[in-house]
Parts: C-alpha cells; structure tokens; sequence
C-alpha cells in the first residue's frame, strides 16, 4: 500500500502552514480563550477560502469531498497550528448530515463547506459534552435514531485547555431527521471525527517537538546547548519516533476510509491511540525540556501543552481505540 503524498497534496499543506503561519495563532487562540470567536471565524473563514471544510462535504451540496487523504494533510497542518474551533466535529457534521440527507442536509451542509457555519456534535457513545458549542452556530446530537438540533450551548464545564470550552447542551431541541439511516451516518461521522482529532494529535506533537528541539540548541548549561547532552538527545529521539511511527497509520486510514473498507474503524482506531499517545509523549518531553518556563502562561507553546492531552482523550479513550483494534 503507498501512503507518499503526490506533489499536489505536499504543496496543499505547505499552503496551509504558510497561510496559518502568518495568521498567528497564539494572538487567535488567546483571543478564543476569552471570549473573543471574532479573529478565530476570520481565520476558519480563509480554511474554508482554501477548501479545507470542502473536503468533508458531499459534492452534491457544494463540497468537494469526501476526501479523507487531503483531509489528513489539512488536519495536521491545522493540529500544528494549534487553530482553535470545532474542527473535527464540523467535519465530522458533513458526514452526518450528508448521510441523514434531506432539508437538514440542504440547510447545513452548504455552509459548513464554505466556512460561514461553525458545527457541533454530541454523538452517542462519545460523551455528553459539545466543543466550544457557544462559537458555534449550531449543536447536534444523536441519540439512537434521532437526529435533533440542541436548543443552546448548555452548562460549561471545566477543560484542562482554555481554548477547547465543553458544553453540555440542554435536553430536547427540535428533531431534524429520524431513522436508520442516522444511526448509520452518525456511526460514519464518529469515526470521521476520530480521524481527524488523530491527525490534529499528529500536528500537535510535531510542533512540540519542532520548538523543543529549537529550545535545547539555545538554553546553555555548564557552557554547551543541553540539547548536545545524551539524555536530551534519546529523549528527543523516542518522541520523534513515535509520531513518525503514528504518520503511517493516519495516511493507511485515510486510504481505508476512501476505499471505505469495512476494517476502516479498526484502522482509525489505530491511528488514534498512535497519534494521541505519541502527541501527548510530545508535550511531556517539552515540558520537561522547556523546563521552569515550560510552565508560564505568557509562553506561546503552553497553548500546545495544554492541547495535546484533550486531544488524546477526545473522541476516543487511548484504552477504548484499542479496544476496537483488537475487536477489528
């Protein structure tokens, strides 16, 4: 099985890190944190622009997709930047609500694909909480066959990442489609946005691990750079083998979702722990490496820090992907 990317796909992501690397993202993620979704809607309106949430919408309603390869690449660039929002479950919105088909689809879909609607979901099965459900312009949950849209953003709760707010949403809310056929696509979303939050996971941990190794070349001890002592070097070492391990799984499920081959699950199953685990080691031999400073609120890569561990847990448990994987 080939998983290299094509010159088209390598030069879509070298746009996007260009794109999101003038944009600066600590300036939006402080500003998400706060309150503040303005500069975060302005920048997942140039995604859209770029045709990143296209590539989770059907053709038939204005999308592009589905397109799981490219989806990849775009999720890891977005994970590296560390860009704030829903993403995974916007994306994940387009298969469901491209599969229940319907006005929901026709009202929806559209928008998502072209950046002006910000989505949120509760799926059975994934917990009772909506990300960042008061930036977005609509909540919806699945429970069994009823596909409903939540009647408002719901009880905060508390979140180890100031940018990634859980809501609860309120019970009830008007029922937007009804049947098997919702039962099935909400199925085929969770496990779209399972995908996505492993390639986020990816990016994540590849920014940690890209600024720790520019920090160990610059903080001296006993007058030589620490990143020349031996620990430091294997430390550094384990964890870029770990993500480069996970990179594999990520494309070899994307290549099984776009054949959609009924061991797609497993496999991104797989990818998720990989991606989730290998992006969390990331964060912890940053901290460690960044040492006291690795703690401030003031340091950019605490953003980071923060993130890699919501998204290792995130639409799929380490302990729960593998189970899947040995059930697969």
């Amino acid at each position: 099985m080939r998983f290299l990317l094509d010159d088209e796909q390598r030069e879509f992501g070298r746009s996007l890190d260009a794109m999101l690397t003038a944009a600066g993202t600590p300036s939006v993620l402080r500003a998400w944190a706060a309150g503040d979704h303005g500069p975060g809607r302005a920048l997942w309106g140039r995604l859209a622009d770029a045709g990143v949430f296209a590539l989770a919408v059907p053709e038939a309603y204005g999308g592009l997709g589905p397109l799981p390869v490219e989806l990849a690449v775009a999720c890891v660039e977005l994970g590296r930047h560390a860009v704030p929002g829903p993403v995974a479950e916007t994306l994940a919105a387009g298969v469901l609500l491209g599969g229940a088909g319907g006005a929901v689809a026709e009202e929806w879909l559209p928008g998502i694909a072209s950046g002006t609607a910000v989505v949120s979901l509760v799926l059975d099965g994934h917990g009772p909480y909506a990300l960042d459900a008061d930036a977005a312009d609509a909540v919806f949950t699945v429970t069994g066959d009823e596909l409903r849209l939540a009647p408002g953003p719901g009880e905060l709760s508390a979140s180890a990442d100031p940018a990634r707010r859980r809501f609860r949403p309120p019970a009830g809310g008007e029922v937007m489609a009804a049947g098997p056929r919702v039962g099935e696509s909400a199925r085929a979303a969770a496990d779209r946005a399972t995908f996505a939050t492993a390639a986020l996971a990816l990016g994540c941990g590849e920014e940690l691990l890209r600024a720790t190794v520019a920090y160990v070349k610059q903080r001296t001890q006993f007058g030589v750079p620490v990143g020349s002592f031996q620990a430091v070097k294997h430390r550094l070492a384990d964890t870029l083998l770990g993500l480069e391990f996970a990179r594999p799984l990520l494309y070899g499920a994307a290549v099984e979702l776009a054949g959609r081959s009924p061991g797609a699950g497993a496999a991104v199953a797989a990818a998720k722990v990989t991606a989730g685990e290998a992006g969390y080691a990331a964060a912890r031999t940053a901290l460690q490496s960044h040492g006291a400073v690795g703690y401030t609120q003031e340091l950019d890569l605490a953003w980071w820090l923060r993130r890699a561990r919501p998204l290792r847990d995130a639409w799929g448990t380490p302990s729960a992907c593998r189970a899947r994987v040995l059930a697969g």
